[in-house]
């Protein structure tokens, strides 16, 4: 009788999830957006850390994710539905709703989406100090020639500082997801990786054409090149001199 119970339990809840909303929540740029950036942050951190000639890429890897930030700046404004800046924003209202339990939507809560914008902002600020930082040895950013030495040495500073924010604010990141599978029994990784969320409350993401993506794109591909720094003049060549006749 008692697994005769727990099967008539597990049948019902089966059949609730079956039951349930189905939508199509992350459209495929913006989960490709989010595995390319959580790919490319994590090589830039470890070739941070790690130095020596992996410099080189992590300066590469910089100008990757200038170009995926300039690409997701768009795609918040012209992408689907729950991929917007203005569905997620965490205004005062939403986050008191949320606290107060009175939040009901679909895509980033007010919570979560204070930490993308504060992760994406961080992460601005780590490009635009990056592209001019210089490490006093062999390497440069690619857009050094931009500012004097002084102010060079000064950003590399905070560059440096705010890699250990980054971090923390990435295992915050991870550690929400787990409370969130583990507590809450919420699953955020696999709409994010299919793109559908089963049981849900809110309607499919509409919107972000192709002309908008090619779009995107473009912006992704313009800011690679103007963070590579390959439009800046060739700096001069050394002046020959002749060696002493003695």
């Amino acid at each position: 009788m008692l697994c005769r119970g727990r099967l008539a339990g597990r049948l019902f809840f089966w059949g609730e999830a079956m039951n349930g909303k189905r939508i199509y929540l992350w459209d495929w740029p913006t989960r490709m957006f989010h595995w390319s950036l959580m790919l490319a942050v994590l090589g830039a951190v470890v070739t941070g850390q790690l130095g020596g000639n992996l410099i080189v890429w992590h300066g590469r890897l910089g100008v990757a994710i200038a170009a995926l930030l300039a690409f997701r700046l768009v795609w918040g404004v012209l992408g689907s539905t729950y991929a917007r800046f203005k569905q997620f924003f965490p205004t005062p209202a939403r986050v008191k709703a949320y606290l107060a339990g009175a939040w009901h939507g679909e895509g980033h809560n007010p919570l979560g989406a204070l930490s993308v914008l504060a992760l994406l902002g961080l992460l601005a600020v780590q490009v635009l100090t990056g592209l001019v930082a210089n490490d006093d040895i062999a390497f440069t950013g690619p857009l050094f020639p931009l500012v004097d030495k002084a102010w060079s040495n000064r950003l590399t500073g905070l560059h440096h500082l705010l890699s250990n924010v980054l971090i923390a604010l990435v295992l915050l990141h991870v550690a929400a997801i787990a409370f969130y599978a583990r507590v809450k029994k919420q699953a955020l990784l696999q709409p994010m990786v299919t793109g559908w969320k089963a049981d849900a409350k809110g309607e499919s993401a509409r919107g972000g054409g192709l002309v908008a993506l090619v779009f995107a794109l473009l912006v992704g591909i313009g800011a690679a090149w103007a963070a590579s720094g390959v439009w800046l003049p060739a700096p001069p060549a050394p002046v020959a001199t002749e060696a002493p006749d003695w």
